[in-house]
């Protein structure tokens, strides 16, 4: 028992990643590995990709280890029925994303599929930020936002797989009837919208690294950027903390690193729009686990 490993793979819009990871959350990381994908990448692209890194990572598998099954972190939507993806921010839909790592690992080893928001909340919840925490939500704000919910202490699913969708929630009445994802949070508060936002004002450069140091040096745009997205984060919490009467939220993701009161900020909007008493103390905190949380999360869903 105490070699006992899950084979964790991480699929999101920019990267699919796989490791083995122990029954105390531990990414082994030399076994570690990690491919580019991104929204050009076909099908068959990503297929390869998948299976790179899932047979590079159980060949690391040390002697003595017991792969114990397969734990799927995704981008989603998702079907759990049809156990296919087809993730927003990839150029792919229905993705068999279980076949094709059956194909590899064999008919009698357990896979789990869940949303990669889902995971980070199950890692943050068991060992990091939300520990002996009952009920949390952890969510993600980088290229895309995403989230996933612990009710006491078990993850919230829903009827296919996709409770937690967060950054596909509504902050806006703005929107075209050609595209839906306006007016989300996420066409708001993403770092590439951030981005977007900044640029159409006049600030000059192409990435959330440059908006945070334009942002350090004093540039008004950039900060008045970063600020928007934290505003657009917190709003949406208020609502949040309201509908699921949460205490603790859990904030990770490459641009919530953007500045280091991001986290701060997005506290202080959400409590300032909070209606409910309860919703007005919300503590919201940075995640703890880092880019290890979507694998340990992807674990847990065999562990």
């Amino acid at each position: 028992m105490l070699n006992d490993v899950v084979l964790a793979v991480d699929l999101g819009g920019t990267k699919v990643e796989a490791a083995l990871v122990d029954r105390d959350g531990k990414v082994r990381s030399f076994t570690r590995r990690r491919v580019p994908t991104g929204a050009a990448a076909s099908s068959a692209e990503l297929r390869a990709a998948v299976q790179s890194v899932v047979q590079g990572a159980l060949e690391s598998q040390p002697p003595g280890c017991v792969m114990r099954g397969v734990g799927i972190g995704s981008a989603g939507p998702l079907d759990s029925a049809a156990e296919t993806i087809s993730p927003l921010n990839l150029g792919v839909t229905n993705f068999p994303i279980i076949a094709v790592i059956r194909e590899i690992v064999g008919e009698n080893v357990p896979i789990r599929l869940a949303l990669d928001g889902l995971c980070i909340a199950l890692a943050e919840s068991r060992f990091g930020a939300a520990v002996d925490v009952p009920t949390s939500v952890s969510m993600v704000v980088s290229t895309g936002v995403g989230g996933g919910i612990i009710v006491n202490g078990s993850p919230l699913i829903g009827d296919h797989g996709n409770a937690g969708h967060i950054g596909q929630l509504r902050i806006s009445l703005e929107g075209s009837p050609t595209d839906a994802t306006m007016g989300t949070l996420e066409s708001v508060a993403s770092g590439p919208a951030s981005v977007a936002w900044a640029r159409a004002r006049g600030w000059q450069g192409a990435t959330g690294e440059e908006l945070a140091d334009s942002a350090r040096a004093g540039d008004r745009c950039a900060r008045e950027a970063i600020e928007r997205s934290a505003m657009a984060v917190g709003v949406t919490l208020a609502g949040v903390c309201a509908l699921l009467d949460v205490g603790l939220v859990v904030i990770g993701g490459g641009f919530s690193l953007v500045s280091d009161d991001y986290v701060d900020l997005v506290q202080a909007f959400a409590r300032r729009a909070a209606v409910l008493p309860a919703a007005s103390t919300v503590r919201i905190v940075r995640a703890a686990l880092g880019s290890d949380a979507p694998l340990v999360g992807a674990a847990q869903l065999v562990m």
